[in-house]
């Protein structure tokens, strides 16, 4: 028993080390923001976001960064691409970067309801949202709780249970500790961006308990979902075999040839773990922009 704690406390360190591998400078992450941060009271939190582009007319991308993490680390490298054709909305969700946490428990099923409180804030009836990893468990969880909000789905590395993990993750996520986040970008964002720099290490616990708590859906669920793009590394910490399962919950899964083109998409990005799901933006932000654009069927 102690040789298996003693394996997987290694792995998660290679694991936290890693994050931020081909992520922005943290000059760049600081740069991301500047000018546009705003925010906005719900729920019992002073909730940061920031806004980018133009409105073009279309609904605007929301994105919801992953844990520990906030809009430079989760968004620097595709903020500005995406914002090209569209407003772009970054949320911070609570207690990370510039929103301070207060006392709640930190659950997917409160940050999808502080997102969708967001939305009303700014007079937004319906928007596209994209998030990645625990962001996409807040968004998937929008879908479910509050579809009438959501036009399109982007869930990047995220499954839609606990059985779509790979062997070993749940147990490598319990024993990260504060110690090791700080050796990586997240930590430098934190330590910059936050109210209270001090929280970190209770945001570390915060994460950690909350991953024992995240819902658990349905195909059932999954298929009463807006039109879903699914996207998950070929060495994410999500099976490839569970992100079909998602695609076809979502309505993938026909003949495109004898019955057209499904309304929701899945993409398997070659080469990538988890923790470089979101800094391919020559790969992703066409493929995100042409789902975003699609007519529904």
């Amino acid at each position: 028993m102690k040789k298996t704690v003693a394996v997987l406390g290694s792995i998660a360190t290679a694991a936290v080390l890693a994050i931020g591998a081909g992520q922005p400078a943290s000059g760049e992450t600081a740069a991301a923001g500047k000018g546009r941060g705003h925010y906005a009271d719900v729920n019992g939190l002073h909730l940061y976001y920031e806004v980018h582009g133009k409105d073009r007319g279309k609904p605007p991308l929301v994105l919801v960064h992953g844990a520990f993490s906030a809009t430079g680390t989760s968004w620097g490298q595709l903020i500005a691409p995406l914002s090209r054709t569209r407003q772009v909305i970054s949320v911070e969700l609570q207690g990370h970067g510039h929103t301070a946490d207060i006392d709640r428990p930190l659950r997917v099923e409160s940050m999808a309801a502080d997102v969708a409180a967001l939305l009303d804030v700014i007079d937004v009836p319906k928007a596209d949202v994209y998030g990645y990893s625990m962001g996409a468990g807040v968004a998937m969880t929008l879908g479910v709780n509050y579809p009438d909000k959501v036009n399109k789905l982007v869930l990047s590395s995220v499954p839609f249970n606990d059985s779509g993990y790979y062997p070993g993750h749940l147990e490598m996520m319990d024993q990260i500790t504060p110690e090791m986040l700080k050796a990586t970008p997240f930590y430098d964002e934190y330590a910059r961006i936050a109210p209270r720099p001090e929280d970190f290490d209770a945001l570390v616990g915060k994460v950690k308990e909350m991953v024992r708590h995240t819902p658990q859906y349905t195909a059932a669920e999954l298929s009463r979902l807006a039109p879903t793009l699914t996207i998950v590394g070929d060495s994410d910490i999500v099976a490839p075999a569970h992100a079909v399962e998602q695609f076809l919950a979502t309505g993938g899964g026909v003949n495109g040839d004898l019955a057209g083109l499904p309304n929701s998409q899945l993409a398997i990005l070659p080469g990538t773990s988890h923790t470089t799901a979101t800094v391919q933006a020559q790969i992703l932000t066409p493929m995100v922009t042409s789902f975003l654009d699609a007519p529904v069927a």
